[in-house]
């Protein structure tokens, strides 16, 4: 049997680079075609019985991870996470998806990313999901419901055209209502005590100025939309939201925010992330949604998750694991 080495890799490619170069001469060729420097429109369709279900992919922003981005564990833990999921050395990539549910009736929007203002200080990283709408041959004006998991600002901030006007100008907007109650009081936003919080609150007044007659608050265990139910999942916010998909005999879960990115926080489950509201109800909520959703084998789809988002969770002794839906080249 041959050993393969690196050593032997290299002398191996230097080789057929030497063969090509003494085929065309002594220069390399130059490509005939530039390159694009552009990605590929990000969105993936997916069906959930009769429901035409569409990830539309916001972007993934990348930063050197912050000394309390797990707020529970040193830092250096936290790290090796990231090394372990081959993330860029000391940094933290975490991806932003939303979902588009086709019903039939209802085209139906849940939580809209960051924004088309973030796009170019982002250097397009992210606020991607009007152009990935637009890829998808989905016009804004088409969609009925915009429906929110939470009120934090990479859920709400799409909302917004780049102009300030609404990005989905015939939508209800319909939010949980325990969240409305937390972020819209006056007394909550006056006791914030980090800058991140004071900033949650200040974002969320800014968002919905002057468009509170089309908001709708709704209630958890309620069917929110046709097919859709809302799952109390609280923690990462007072009144987070999860929702079971469901058509005929199929359904998934999405399951927004119960998780930040699975390769930290599924893979440790009681490991609290720094944007969590009430991190202990975060980690049992975590533990309930996601035995639940082991047990049923369920098809789970995350805000978080790399895009297209769809998979399945597994236990994994005291943890989980996620097992990505493989690639579907038809609907």
């Amino acid at each position: 049997m041959t050993e393969l080495n690196r050593r032997h890799l290299l002398a191996g490619a230097a080789a057929l680079g030497a063969a090509g170069f003494s085929r065309l001469g002594t220069t390399p060729a130059n490509a005939a075609v530039p390159q694009s420097g552009a990605q590929a429109p990000g969105f993936y369709r997916y069906k959930v019985g009769s429901f035409e279900c569409t990830s539309i992919n916001d972007g993934a922003r990348t930063f050197p991870m912050p000394d309390k981005f797990v707020t529970n564990v040193p830092k250096e833990e936290a790290l090796a996470a990231g090394d372990a999921a081959y993330m860029p050395k000391g940094m933290v990539t975490v991806p932003f998806n939303p979902q588009l549910i086709n019903t039939g009736s209802k085209l139906v929007l849940i939580d809209t990313g960051n924004g088309v203002a973030n796009l170019e200080p982002s250097k397009g990283a992210v606020g991607r999901t009007l152009q990935n709408l637009a890829a998808a041959g989905v016009d804004p004006k088409s969609i009925d419901i915009v429906l929110l998991s939470h009120l934090h600002p990479d859920h709400t901030n799409g909302i917004r055209a780049a102009d300030g006007s609404i990005a989905f100008p015939n939508a209800e907007i319909m939010v949980p209502a325990k969240d409305w109650e937390f972020w819209a009081s006056d007394d909550n936003a006056a006791k914030a005590s980090s800058d991140m919080m004071k900033n949650y609150f200040a974002n969320v007044n800014k968002t919905f100025a002057g468009i509170e007659s089309k908001v709708t608050k709704y209630e958890w265990g309620k069917e929110v939309a046709p097919g859709i139910t809302s799952i109390a999942t609280p923690g990462h916010t007072p009144g987070h939201t999860s929702f079971a998909v469901a058509s005929g005999n199929a359904k998934v879960l999405i399951q927004s925010d119960v998780t930040n990115i699975p390769e930290f926080f599924l893979r440790n489950p009681d490991w609290h992330v720094v944007f969590d509201t009430d991190a202990a109800m975060a980690q049992e909520t975590r533990h309930k949604f996601y035995d639940m959703a082991a047990a049923e084998k369920a098809t789970v789809v995350g805000f978080h998750f790399t895009f297209p988002s769809v998979g399945h969770v597994e236990k994994d002794g005291a943890k989980y694991r996620l097992i990505p839906s493989a690639w579907n080249p038809t609907i």
